[in-house]
């Protein structure tokens, strides 16, 4: 095998999957990328839930596959020079560029694992923009190694005849977006996909520069197409909570906040909030919401902005990062945030919402 490749081409591609590839793994081929050359030249990487497979420019010389070891590589080219000649000679892998020159121990490409075949599946187009909005805007309420696995997953709803949903969730929050998007075949039944937070999170780098994405949803996995590369990532297995149930739709306390203002208000005084939970009192008046924190060895902290608010005197404790969260991830300036008590679920939402899909976001509330 020999090729001849541009560093910032082949740079950009092995940082995208620096973190696909496993480190620590108990399979060294794991902590391999696969360089896979024929007439084309692609990259693979895997660590077994998620699969990337990726063109690179190159004039080829000669085909040949091997696997190479993803982190060393990665360092060795971040410091040569443009072009880069890349040779296989017994299983040392010669890389050259100017008088540089590394030799890079390989392992066979026969023990690389075999791409998952998806077999028949359902198939249609979403913007890369939307997917990306859709994956940004939940990922932050997935939970992290909660006990309950697909927790730790996103839910992917598809509703006949072609509505969207994204859906995370640590049962102490949840996010979700819902869009009409008519670019979905007419679907006859509802499919609910439970995908890893790593693997989505994953997939946002390759989402960023692309235009359309192709999905292939088979039995067990899904197939992201994306501008000549494949991402493929095993689906979790499990029953997702039925989080229809949980939102709240007719809170009678409502509120309309500056988003801004309450985002800058929140970490004020959270600064002092004690360290295990971040908790805040919000003291809801008149047109004034008052937030405040305290810690018997720390001291105290208040701070007061304008709301439109014309309900009842109200207090209500939060987690300030849960309240930052969600209302970070809003499009408008101004948030709608109705209450019903002190120990039930609160709802956001964008006063102004878009037409190409509607958030909503869940927050359980903290005893005072």
């Amino acid at each position: 095998m020999k090729i001849k490749v541009k560093k910032r081409e082949i740079q950009e591609s092995i940082a995208k999957i620096q973190n696909i590839v496993e480190k620590k793994s108990i399979m060294p081929i794991l902590n391999h990328f696969l360089l896979e050359v024929t007439e084309s030249c692609f990259i693979l990487a895997t660590d077994l839930e998620t699969a990337v497979k990726q063109p690179i420019s190159a004039q080829v010389f000669e085909p040949g596959n091997v696997c190479v070891p993803a982190k060393k590589f990665y360092e060795i080219i971040k410091e040569l020079e443009d072009d880069i000649d890349i040779e296989l000679i017994d299983s040392w892998l010669k890389i050259q560029s100017g008088k540089s020159l590394f030799k890079l121990a390989t392992l066979d490409s026969q023990e690389f694992p075999v791409w998952p075949h998806i077999g028949e599946s359902l198939k249609f187009n979403l913007t890369s923009d939307f997917l990306l909005t859709a994956i940004e805007k939940t990922l932050y309420a997935a939970g992290e190694a909660d006990a309950r696995y697909v927790l730790n997953g996103l839910l992917m709803h598809l509703l006949p005849p072609h509505q969207f949903r994204m859906v995370a969730t640590d049962g102490h929050r949840l996010a979700l977006i819902t869009a009409e998007l008519p670019e979905i075949i007419n679907l006859k039944e509802e499919k609910r996909i439970i995908l890893s937070k790593k693997s989505l999170n994953e997939l946002r780098r390759f989402l960023s520069d692309a235009k359309t994405v192709t999905l292939n949803i088979g039995k067990t996995h899904i197939m992201f197409e994306i501008d000549g590369v494949s991402f493929l990532t095993r689906m979790i297995e499990g029953e997702y909570p039925k989080y229809e149930n949980v939102i709240p739709r007719h809170n009678e306390k409502i509120a309309f906040v500056q988003k801004d203002l309450m985002i800058s208000s929140l970490k004020r005084v959270s600064v002092l909030s004690r360290e295990h939970q971040n908790a805040v009192k919000t003291e809801w008046s008149r047109n004034t919401l008052i937030i405040s924190s305290s810690d018997p060895e720390l001291g105290e902290a208040k701070d007061e902005i304008e709301v439109e608010y014309k309900g009842e005197f109200f207090e209500i404790g939060f987690n300030a990062e849960y309240l930052i969260e969600a209302l970070e991830e809003m499009e408008s300036s101004l948030a709608k945030i109705t209450m019903d008590e002190s120990d039930k679920a609160v709802y956001l939402t964008d006063a102004d919402s878009t037409e190409a899909y509607k958030y909503e976001c869940v927050i359980m509330p903290l005893r005072l």
